[in-house]
């Protein structure tokens, strides 16, 4: 299994983890509060977590390939979510 992670300075973190989780309840698994989420994606998990300034994004995948796109697809809808304000996701 392959895992990254992303920390994203925002103010809104709760806000976009709720978003993220339910754009995606209605297609796959999701659990989420306004403080953590899981969403179980054909590609991999993406784990959630907001903190009072920040959103932390665990993702897991099968290989190094997905996990590369499901960075590109997790990182894309966020920034949609966040279009007034502009986010750095740096991969680790």
């Amino acid at each position: 299994m392959q895992t990254s992670r992303a920390t994203v300075n925002t103010a809104h973190a709760s806000r976009y983890l709720q978003q993220l989780c339910k754009h995606w309840s209605h297609k796959f698994e999701t659990e989420f509060d306004a403080v953590k989420g899981r969403i179980a994606l054909p590609l991999g998990e993406a784990r959630l977590t907001a903190e009072p300034e920040r959103l932390v994004i665990d993702l897991t995948a099968g290989d190094a390939a997905a996990l590369t796109t499901l960075q590109d697809v997790v990182a894309s809808h966020i920034e949609r979510f966040a279009f007034r304000e502009t986010l750095r996701f740096d991969w680790e």
